[in-house]
């Protein structure tokens, strides 16, 4: 059986599986003021947080076209699962969706099975869930299962995410429904959540290594038993801030996988420079 996981540019893969070529991706677009870049292999994340840095204009991001995903079932694949962003934080969902139906008005379903499915995270989420399609899909199940299994993976999962700022965040309308925020000049770091794909605020600490050691915290204590969990750990441009969460939760708790990866353009526009995400 042929398969493949499709993602949209969110789903931050590591360089190794960037090399397997079950895994495709479908980009974004990312803009500062009048610089627009594709969120593809050629994104160079140094070069675009220094642009970030500079432009007094929030940067911004526009999900792919229908047409874009429809290209991408495009092969000899016969299970095609597609996994996006929130519906909450981008219409990458929707426009997948269209996209398969579009593909099987044009085609019919009998030589392909396609699934749309809305991570309700991002990043090292995306991930996390594209890893446990590929260990079922490597077992053999049957297309239906799979699916029925991923979706149960996704709604046992958690996800928790520290950044320097909300700021990129709030100006682009990804925190609708969250009141409090937090004084900057205090140095007070949120520790950041989701809930059915919504982010919430789960508590705060002076200092980003205060709030990544709550992060930890929190995430070993609402995990249960993690010895059969992977966990995964997004960071942009900072290794030794994603290996000190790896450590503290290592510490605190036994996995049966840690995977590490750098985010591509759209994490980056939003966790910002030394931003961590984690999922498990």
């Amino acid at each position: 059986m042929l398969y493949k996981i499709i993602g949209d540019s969110c789903m931050d893969l590591t360089e190794e599986l960037k090399l397997d070529p079950h895994f495709q991706m479908v980009p974004l677009t990312l803009q500062i003021g009048d610089y627009k870049v594709t969120d593809d292999e050629t994104f160079n994340q140094k070069e675009f947080l220094a642009k970030v840095k500079a432009s007094p204009e929030c940067p911004k991001t526009a999900c792919p076209s229908p047409e874009s995903f429809k290209e991408a079932f495009e092969g000899e694949a016969e299970y095609i699962f597609v996994v996006t962003l929130s519906n909450h934080l981008s219409g990458c969902y929707n426009s997948a969706a269209l996209a398969k139906r579009l593909y099987e008005e044009e085609n019919g379903t009998d030589g392909k099975k396609i699934a749309v499915i809305d991570s309700l995270s991002a990043s090292a989420g995306e991930l996390n869930i594209a890893l446990f399609i590929r260990e079922l899909c490597e077992k053999g199940l049957p297309f239906e299962e799979i699916c029925r299994q991923t979706e149960a993976y996704r709604d046992s999962m958690n996800t928790y995410f520290v950044i320097e700022t909300l700021d990129f965040l709030k100006k682009n309308g990804r925190l609708t429904g969250l009141t409090a925020f937090i004084a900057s000049a205090l140095n007070i770091k949120p520790v950041m959540g989701a809930d059915s794909g919504t982010i919430i605020k789960r508590d705060q600490a002076r200092g980003m290594t205060r709030a990544l050691d709550r992060m930890a915290e929190i995430a070993c204590k609402e995990g249960g038993d993690t010895a059969s969990k992977r966990l995964v750990i997004a960071h942009c441009n900072n290794p030794e801030r994603a290996e000190h969460v790896k450590e503290n939760m290592c510490k605190r708790a036994n996995f049966r996988e840690v995977v590490i990866t750098n985010t591509a353009g759209v994490a980056t526009v939003y966790a910002g420079d030394g931003g961590i995400i984690m999922t498990l």
